[in-house]
């Protein structure tokens, strides 16, 4: 990194303007003679519900935010008046031009391979602290801060050992570096990919020993074979497009990747079952989520075919490590190459690490030269910027907000982040998701509405679920625009109560297959809508057809033939099996034909249970949505 570059981007973040700006009443810098005004950006309404968030603690990071530009910006003369500068506690290695950058704004301390009681009884005379994967920020670690920690910055991409919930309880923003280091990885994948066909690490490990056995590594070759790249994001992608210049054939499941972006690079986007079940090799660029981990396990193996090779550079807790080691035992995969583990280090006896059909590397994925110093200087403007009161893009908590703010709009935030949820699962697999459209109805003018917070909700609803994406109102169109998600919104004004800000919203998605036929409208787009009643939000329609239930628990949405006794023998079954019902709503179109009853459920049904559903004659198609 240039010296002016460094520059630059120290200047640039200097010249930025402050999120919250305080007005000074006199020359005391007391908190007690502060007053604060809020510009039309700073309002980053989120739900205190949603963030668990507390009063107390936003008015005490409003304040602490305020006092700090306020100390920053004061002229005084008096040497005892002005404020020092903010200590930047740096526990993991970072490259010199991110230290550079930290050290122009901030006292910059370096300890590395500090023990949690160590790291607890430094952080209290830290205002923000920048960690990469190694170094555990816990709850205790919030507390031991005792308020004075602002930020904490993740040199990387992933924040597992970060304890996001604490973070935001304690008013500290959490920033990472997510771009940086996406071309090293998708790099180390590709060398991973190589050698493993070429036995490259077994064969070394021979020579060395003092062994000459061409015969027992023959390897395969890649060119023509097909390769499944899970999770089509930046390093995905990235992995595909060198794949394809080795000759191979890539396939690629990722519910977010638009097509057309596939199809330029030459990729074939398909559901997550065709990709496993016909690769040569599956290249893992998945996120740890609820939802991915252990994905890849007993069952996902046995799909597979035989003496596929695996290859893991994203998270090692999408694999279940021990389904893994049985289906190298039996053949089913041949190989596997591995950059990242469920417990890092893994033990010195970890049956995976010592399989001869395994080859490991100590989570390099993003140790080049150059990744490392663009990640510095990533996490070094993130950080320093949070320092000055604004909130990056790569903010991955929730922003602090005034609690009156969202008490009005508190419901319906929780009303549009289960419709992007609900909506996202009615998608079938392999459709990649490109555009979306919110209708809002309201009596309200639509200068006295503002949707902003509306919409980036349903965008969390629709990213969250299967990404490792932490959605907010900063962050919420930039992510979705790096996704290829284009989120449009239209109103309808209403004659309703002005009381209430919001009638009705609508959620579609275009140009995408469904799971669930019945969701479908008659322009192929699937469309759901929901209203709050009585503080409560409710699913009031599914494509063309009228429900109205609860959207408290999970749901079960059948359409079936409409006849009588449909309601208890679908009741009955689930009863049977210890699956408790909260809320149940039959519409439909016209008597006696068709109709959809949505059911809210208490417990997630298992599989037996929902193949009884299926099984009623008069129940033509179903679907569980999990909330």
């Amino acid at each position: 990194m240039a010296a002016t570059s460094i520059s630059s981007a120290a200047n640039k973040l200097k010249d930025q303007k402050p999120l919250f700006s305080p007005q000074k009443k006199s020359s005391n810098l007391s908190s007690s003679h502060l007053s604060f005004t809020y510009s039309s950006n700073s309002l980053q309404k989120l739900s205190l519900k949603n963030l668990g968030l507390r009063s107390s603690t936003v008015c005490n990071v409003l304040k602490t935010v305020a006092e700090s530009e306020l100390v920053s910006k004061a002229r005084d003369p008096d040497p005892v008046n002005i404020s020092p500068k903010p200590t930047i506690l740096v526990s993991e290695k970072l490259g010199e031009a991110g230290l550079d950058l930290l050290r122009s704004f901030g006292n910059v301390e370096c300890l590395y391979g500090l023990s949690q009681d160590e790291l607890c009884a430094k952080i209290a005379k830290c205002d923000a602290l920048i960690v990469r994967s190694g170094t555990k920020v816990t709850r205790q670690v919030f507390e031991a801060a005792k308020g004075r920690l602002k930020v904490v910055g993740r040199a990387g991409v992933g924040i597992d050992n970060v304890d996001l919930q604490a973070a935001t309880e304690f008013g500290c923003l959490v920033v990472n570096a997510p771009t940086a280091n996406t071309i090293a990885a998708a790099e180390h994948g590709i060398a991973l990919l190589a050698a493993m066909a070429r036995n490259v690490a077994q064969a070394d490990a021979s020579m060395k020993a003092g062994k000459w056995e061409r015969g027992k590594y023959v390897g395969v070759s890649l060119v023509g074979k097909t390769l499944a790249v899970m999770g089509f994001g930046k390093v995905g992608s990235e992995v595909a497009r060198r794949a394809k210049g080795l000759g191979m054939h890539v396939i690629a499941h990722d519910p977010y990747a638009p097509a057309d972006r596939a199809r330029a690079i030459g990729v074939d986007l398909v559901s997550f079952d065709q990709a496993i079940s016909t690769a040569d090799f599956v290249s893992l660029h998945m996120p740890l989520t609820p939802k991915t981990n252990k994905i890849f396990n007993d069952d996902t193996f046995a799909k597979m075919k035989k003496g596929v090779r695996i290859i893991n550079v994203a998270r090692g807790g999408v694999i279940d490590e021990e389904a893994l080691v049985r289906a190298l035992d039996n053949g089913t995969v041949a190989q596997a190459a591995l950059d990242v583990f469920t417990e890092e280090p893994p033990p010195k006896d970890s049956k995976l690490v010592q399989h001869a059909n395994v080859t490991v590397t100590p989570h390099l994925g993003a140790s080049t030269k150059e990744a490392q110093e663009g990640v510095a200087v990533e996490i070094a403007e993130a950080v320093v910027g949070a320092l000055k009161g604004e909130l990056s893009a790569t903010a991955v908590n929730a922003p602090m907000v005034p609690p009156e703010v969202l008490s009005e709009l508190a419901p319906y935030v929780t009303l549009a982040e289960k419709l992007g949820r609900l909506a996202v699962q009615l998608v079938a697999g392999g459709s990649g998701i490109q555009s979306v459209k919110v209708v809002y109805s309201s009596s309200r003018d639509p200068d006295n509405l503002d949707t902003r917070l509306l919409r980036a909700m349903i965008t969390k609803g629709i990213i969250e679920p299967i990404s490792d994406a932490y959605i907010n109102l900063v962050n919420a169109d930039f992510t979705a625009k790096q996704k290829g998600l284009r989120i449009s919104e239209e109103r309808v004004v209403i004659d309703s109560s002005p009381e209430n800000p919001i009638e009705s919203i609508q959620v579609q998605i275009s140009n995408v297959q469904s799971k669930f036929a019945s969701a479908l409208l008659d322009n192929g787009n699937i469309s759901i809508e929901g209203r709050v009643k009585y503080g409560i939000p409710h699913l009031t329609r599914v494509g063309s057809f009228g429900v109205d239930v609860s959207l408290e628990r999970n749901l079960i949405l059948c359409r079936q033939v409409d006849q009588p006794g449909m309601i208890g023998k679908v009741g009955n079954i689930l009863g049977e099996n210890n699956v408790n019902v909260s809320f149940m709503s039959v519409g439909r179109t016209v008597k006696r034909t068709k109709a959809i009853m949505a059911i809210g459920v208490d417990e997630e049904p298992d599989k037996d249970t929902l193949k009884k559903i299926g099984d009623v004659p008069a129940i033509e198609e179903f679907v569980f949505l999990d909330l």
